[in-house]
Parts: structure tokens; C-alpha cells; sequence
């Protein structure tokens, strides 16, 4: 049976990402410390700066609040 792919919380990725937008350590550095690939961390990186800009978008507000109605019923 084939390894299955490890699964991180969003929470980290943010925190491995930022960590890598910082700019104090490398890649390689940044890699060794969290015990993944260097890729895994780019990629990361790029997709929280591709979402960041719709984090602060008023439809997505609008989102949030429906679904928090919609929770409360």
C-alpha cells in the first residue's frame, strides 16, 4: 500500500508562509526548521499572496455573515 500524503492545519501553513514573507531566512533554512520541502513552502507562500487581496473584499464579509446567520438558526 502507497504512503498517504501528509496533511497540514491551515494555521500552520499561514504561519510557514509568513515565516518565508518575512525574508530573515532562506528558503533551505525555513525548510529544515519546519521539516518540509522548500517547493511546499513557495507554493504556500504564493497562494496566501494570491488570497490575501479577497481577504478584505466586502463579498466575502457578506459570505461570512450569511453563513454565521445561518449557524445561529
Amino acid at each position: 500500500m502507497g504512503r498517504s500524503r501528509k496533511n497540514y492545519p491551515a494555521a500552520w501553513k499561514v504561519q510557514v508562509a509568513l515565516a518565508a514573507l518575512k525574508g530573515d531566512k532562506t528558503l533551505a533554512e525555513l525548510a529544515s526548521k519546519f521539516e518540509i520541502h522548500p517547493n511546499q513552502i513557495q507554493q504556500w507562500k504564493k497562494h496566501l499572496l494570491s488570497e490575501a487581496p479577497s481577504l478584505f473584499s466586502s463579498r466575502r464579509r457578506k459570505t461570512e455573515r450569511e453563513t454565521e446567520e445561518l449557524q445561529a438558526e
